[in-house]
């Protein structure tokens, strides 16, 4: 057929195309055809589910969310490497391997340690370091991971694990940081720990976003007969298999030589792009390395020579708090412009007042400044012996800089408790209108922003007075563009109270724990009516939850919003139909596979519905997989653990259609 023919030169163009963009740093197609040519693969593999195939390039847009992660044991343990921080500590462990040892210096990146496992060349697992002996199962994360091959080329080994590090580009972290600012969440300290916790996210989606980038650093376990004999030959073959590797590996054959590399390198990782903080030296020779051997925690033939931080000196003369969708007051010292790793620096991050106050820093200090992963400005201390009395302590504020609404405190963080703040509001519309919340389809972000700067949009019910006349003067609006999204605002209308309460910015509560309360308190009234200590009592729901959302429902400003949104049309009811039984009630379904009758969205809203709970992953806990077409390894696993499987037959008879 000319659709399977097209399916196979599709994946093939796709796959040489992160080959000679990740491997080859030699890129043949621009990221716009890119993904035309990913969405016309997708468009197919959907109409031909008999072609599915784990390792095409569509699977890498991330799988539904799972439950929790697995620890796996290393075949063979990932150790930790010494670190040196000094030119004469370096030449001292160099004087301690032989005469005239040829050693390799390699960037150290500053990321998350992975090992990958691929059997027959295809990827089968990949875990995280961990405690050196077992790690985390971050295989879905890592396959969205577009460096990272699905499946090896050339003559790979029976088996083989490549270990290497996981990192975020400065650009892709600065974005990051930027949207956190915007909802009011915690920054990364840095894109090391903005890499740890994206791969630590249990929705894999959530990493496909994040554009993380491999290279390789070492090798794991290996069934290879013709496996190389030094570390230079092995990482040139690795190559050839699609595997990434540094292009800055520098082959030196004395004592001088290693600093003159490891001195060089610091000016150049500046031009990278990604966070390099040091140099890897190891012996070249796998023979070597193996006489060498050992200690209990790190390898004696390898060192890691670190880069000192840039640090600067300058003064703090402002603390502001901004902000952020859910009402999060972050702060941000102001300091005296100073140059710093290359810009110009005059803002840095706070965290929060209890490290402030921890830190005992002042408005008026002499702070220290440094760029963590020289990336991001942070406060780091005070300088004390500039302090003379005139320097004043940084209290948190009582109130909403923005609206004047009273801020709480909760653990390290402060809330405004105002729901309508309008620091908040811009955030929380683009929110409301999103895809999994409201799903108002044509109300992007550049149409918030337009509506709320025309004055149209005050409250969450102005978006559902809109007429189509309204919009008219906006940038690219005419009479079938607004109609049509007048009438897709006036859908959202009957998404159902679980919808509503997700998406109207409410601390804490998102979807799942949405559906937790309609599933109990199915009207808006029965929620008002309902005591904390009934909210407390809720499945998975702790009393800090319960006492957000009574407070949120309760509070002048939600009465407001809810009686708000009645007034204008919008179903504050649970969607599930009246009659329908909870049949399902304690049960935990995983759903694989192509099914016929159902699309996989509907069908876990619909067993949610009835009393229902949907996972991602199988476990002992699983009461039931519904297995479709290309069920996979999920199917073998519920025959080995004895989990009842419904095929489209068996659930169409339990859903009575």
């Amino acid at each position: 057929m000319k659709s399977d023919v097209r399916i196979l030169e599709l994946r093939s163009r796709l796959n040489q195309a992160n080959i000679d963009y990740y491997v080859h740093a030699s890129p043949t197609i621009s990221d716009g055809e890119y993904d035309c040519l990913l969405n016309e693969l997708l468009s197919l593999e959907l109409a031909n589910p008999s072609s599915f195939d784990p390792n095409s390039p569509t699977q890498r847009v991330g799988g539904e969310p799972l439950d929790s992660f697995s620890s796996v044991r290393h075949a063979h343990p990932m150790q930790s490497i010494d670190n040196t921080y000094t030119i004469d500590e370096l030449v001292h462990w160099y004087s301690k391997l032989g005469k005239q040892v040829q050693c390799v210096c390699d960037p150290k990146i500053d990321g998350v340690a992975i090992s990958i496992r691929y059997e027959e060349g295809e990827l089968v697992q990949a875990v995280t370091r961990g405690d050196g002996e077992r790690g985390d199962d971050v295989t879905a994360q890592v396959k969205t991971i577009r460096s990272i091959p699905l499946k090896l080329l050339g003559d790979f080994p029976s088996l083989i694990e490549i270990r290497g590090e996981i990192f975020m580009s400065n650009s892709s972290f600065k974005r990051i940081n930027e949207k956190r600012e915007l909802n009011g969440e915690q920054l990364f300290a840095n894109a090391r720990n903005a890499t740890a916790g994206t791969l630590k996210s249990l929705n894999p989606k959530v990493v496909a976003e994040r554009n993380l980038s491999f290279l390789m650093h070492g090798k794991g376990e290996l069934d290879w007969d013709k496996q190389p004999d030094t570390w230079i030959n092995f990482v040139e073959i690795v190559k050839t298999f699609g595997i990434p590797v540094s292009d800055k590996i520098i082959s030196c054959n004395s004592a001088m030589q290693i600093q003159k590399a490891v001195e060089a390198f610091e000016i150049d990782r500046k031009k990278l792009g990604f966070g390099v903080d040091g140099m890897v030296v190891r012996v070249n020779s796998f023979v070597k390395q193996e006489e060498l051997g050992a200690t209990s925690k790190s390898p004696r033939w390898c060192i890691a020579f670190k880069y000192p931080a840039e640090q600067g000196r300058t003064k703090l003369l402002a603390v502001d708090w901004q902000v952020g969708k859910n009402g999060t007051l972050t702060p941000r010292a102001t300091m005296k412009p100073i140059l710093l790793a290359g810009t110009t620096v005059s803002h840095a991050t706070l965290h929060n007042i209890v490290e402030i106050h921890r830190k005992d820093i002042r408005v008026g200090d002499d702070v220290v400044i440094e760029k963590a992963g020289e990336i991001i400005p942070q406060v780091i201390g005070f300088v004390l012996e500039s302090r003379d009395g005139t320097q004043k302590q940084i209290e948190p504020p009582e109130s909403c800089p923005n609206c004047a609404s009273p801020v709480e405190q909760e653990g390290p963080k402060l809330y405004c408790v105002n729901p309508e703040c309008p620091a908040q509001f811009r955030e929380k519309v683009k929110w409301f209108a999103g895809r999994d919340q409201m799903d108002i389809e044509g109300l992007g972000d550049k149409v918030v922003d337009q509506l709320i700067d025309a004055g149209l949009v005050k409250h969450f019910a102005d978006l559902y007075h809109l007429k189509s006349k309204d919009l008219f003067s906006l940038d690219g609006f005419a009479k079938k563009s607004a109609d049509a999204l007048v009438e897709a605002i006036n859908a959202s209308k009957n998404r159902g109270l679980s919808r509503v309460l997700s998406s109207v910015g409410i601390r804490l509560v998102g979807r799942a724990t949405a559906k937790t309360i309609v599933r109990k308190f199915s009207s808006l009234e029965k929620l008002q009516h309902a005591s904390l200590e009934d909210f407390i009592a809720l499945p998975d729901f702790g009393r800090i939850t319960a006492e957000t959302l009574y407070k949120a429902i309760h509070s002048p400003q939600g009465v407001n919003l809810f009686n708000r949104l009645s007034d204008a049309g919008v179903n504050l009811q649970s969607k599930t139909p009246s009659g329908v039984s909870q049949e399902f009630s304690g049960m935990t379904f995983v759903i694989t596979g192509s099914l016929e009758l159902w699309d996989r969205k509907a069908l876990a809203e619909e067993l949610e519905n009835r009393g229902g709970k949907v996972s991602s992953s199988i476990s002992k806990n699983t009461s039931v997989l519904i297995a479709g077409e290309k069920a996979g390894s999920k199917l073998q696993k519920a025959f080995n653990l004895e989990i009842e499987v419904w095929d489209d037959e068996k659930l169409a008879d339990r859903l009575s259609l």
